[in-house]
């Protein structure tokens, strides 16, 4: 089994336990707690995305250059209860925006540090190895700081929009 296959067979499990939980605060400390850095879920996940990364079949499409790549690994199924699984690459010491996008029914979003101290930015603060979970309706810039690092989200029915207008600044 290739790694891809391999990624999408250990979501599987995964997705089952949480089909039925929304994305907001409360999953994402769940999350936090049972499938955190040093759990096998985490740990073997990160594995492979960080290996599909460096092979280049994941978060392999720039969208503002070689710093800020992604790509879907998995379309909605019935396999995977339909959840997507997306993978994002962002790499800036200084902190970094990506694109404003929404989330109509939330995302769980596992964050893969590369190098020590990078950041993912969440609904609740900086976030390092773990989890993010923005709740349904949910809007935001997707932020880094401190190096490179990996998002590998799961998006209900793979819903995510990129047509929403930012707020003013």
């Amino acid at each position: 089994m290739d790694a891809q296959r391999e990624l999408i067979e250990r979501s599987i499990p995964f997705l089952t336990e949480l089909k039925n939980r929304t994305a907001g605060e409360t999953l994402e400390e769940w999350l936090n707690t049972n499938y955190a850095p040093g759990s096998d879920f985490y740990d073997n996940v990160s594995r492979l995305i960080t290996q599909g990364v460096a092979d280049g079949w994941a978060a392999n499409i720039e969208v503002d250059g070689p710093h800020y790549r992604r790509s879907r690994i998995a379309d909605p199924s019935e396999e995977l209860h339909y959840f997507s699984i997306t993978a994002v690459y962002m790499d800036s010491v200084a902190p970094f925006r990506g694109q404003y996008h929404q989330h109509p029914y939330g995302e769980l979003n596992m964050v893969v540090p590369l190098d020590e101290g990078a950041e993912l930015a969440g609904p609740r603060g900086w976030s390092g190895a773990g989890w993010t979970a923005p709740g349904p309706g949910s809007h935001h810039y997707p932020e880094v700081r401190g190096g490179a690092l990996i998002a590998l989200f799961y998006l209900p029915a793979g819903r995510i929009s990129y047509d929403i207008e930012a707020p003013a600044q």
